[in-house]
């Protein structure tokens, strides 16, 4: 009689422990907007696009894009979780959702649309979201890879030299967002880590259409953040109505260090990007060096300065330089200010701002004041 109790006190066990299992959902979100003016200006990043003057507007995203999304997670017990997250920007000015893969077309969840698995193996995510690279890129810049005068801007510069024409978000060389991707992120030992990535294109008849594959290597510790990244993607950007047919023609390779001592941040990088299937496309070096003071816990300024190189074409390059500061005016509201210069020459259009073109080869300064609220 007492081993017939057994299963059954087990069975007893194991859904009180089912029923004990915890997990939570939060909306959360922010809006980032302020006034900018540019001193010349486009109408988009068309290689013949004029100059049309100068602008001043309403400008969503002076340090990144507003956004809202849902998060949340299941406790399955032992360190284990499931976790969910839904996240897109939108503009505040008009709106709007983010732009997808696809041109012209809006996602509502355009930045991650994810499930995914947690424990002490690491961390595996499934579904669209932001790439590793971008986060290396973050952890090793002094701007922070903000949407002003930033190793962003200079990279998605690099894009638009490569012909990336700003109306989805499957550029050229490297990538800010995956779709289908599969990401593993591993945990921390002794201050390193790595994240692979795997994205299959699903397309019929051609196992590399579309596909996307990138592994990052980070370490911090003391102060010193070090990151190494390598992106390869097929079929990138292509032209509308064009067939996927798994070209290799997206490649990004990318070293970073950030060093913070006190209340004294210094930077450096060193990019290349190329279109592996035709080098002689796009192929360009970029090269960014950083320096921030934090004069106290709700004040700090930053400095960036980003060179792009052509290396088909010495007279393609450009120069940017930022200048920004923030002040936290509580824990959820920052007010801030930036200023920044791009020397553009041939026919390069690097911009300054992340969605304000800069016709090719003219230079120009930006300055924006803002606001950005968390909630």
């Amino acid at each position: 009689m007492k081993l017939g109790r057994i299963p059954c006190f087990a069975a007893l066990l194991a859904c009180s422990g089912a029923a004990a299992a915890q997990g939570s959902v939060t909306l959360y979100g922010v809006v980032d907007a302020g006034l900018l003016y540019q001193s010349t200006s486009a109408a988009s990043f068309a290689p013949n696009a004029p100059n049309l003057g100068k602008v001043y507007r309403y400008k969503d995203g002076g340090i990144y894009a507003s956004y809202w999304g849902l998060k949340g997670y299941e406790d399955l017990g032992g360190g284990y979780r499931v976790n969910f997250r839904l996240q897109g920007t939108f503009d505040s000015g008009s709106g709007r959702f983010g732009l997808s893969d696809t041109p012209g077309v809006p996602a509502q969840f355009n930045q991650f649309a994810t499930l995914g698995i947690s424990g002490p193996f690491g961390t595996f995510n499934a579904g669209r979201q932001i790439v590793p690279m971008v986060y290396a890129m973050f952890d090793t810049d002094v701007r922070g890879a903000q949407y002003f005068g930033s190793i962003l801007t200079a990279w998605l510069g690099m894009n638009q030299a490569a012909g990336w024409p700003g109306t989805s978000t499957n550029g050229p060389i490297g990538a800010l967002y995956d779709s289908n991707a599969l990401v593993y992120e591993s945990p921390k030992f002794y201050g390193a880590s790595l994240a692979l990535e795997y994205a299959p294109g699903g397309v019929p008849g051609e196992f590399q259409g579309g596909t996307r594959e990138s592994a990052v290597v980070k370490y911090s510790n003391f102060g010193l953040n070090l990151a190494a990244v390598y992106y390869n993607g097929h079929d990138a950007n292509p032209l509308p109505g064009v067939a996927a047919t798994g070209l290799n023609n997206n490649r990004l390779v990318y070293f970073g260090a950030m060093y913070t001592f006190s209340d004294i941040s210094v930077s450096g990088s060193y990019s290349h990007g190329k279109n592996p299937a035709n080098a002689g496309r796009a192929d360009y070096d970029l090269y960014s060096a950083g320096l921030g003071y934090r004069f106290s816990p709700v004040f700090k300024m930053t400095s960036g300065f980003y060179y792009l190189k052509d290396n088909n074409n010495s007279t393609n390059h450009s120069s940017e330089f930022a200048l920004g500061a923030e002040y936290s005016l509580s824990k959820r509201t920052l007010a801030y200010a930036q200023v920044g210069y791009v020397d553009n020459h041939g026919t390069m259009n690097q911009t300054i701002v992340y969605g304000q073109p800069v016709a090719p080869g003219e230079s120009t300064t930006a300055a924006m004041i803002g606001l950005r609220h968390n909630f």
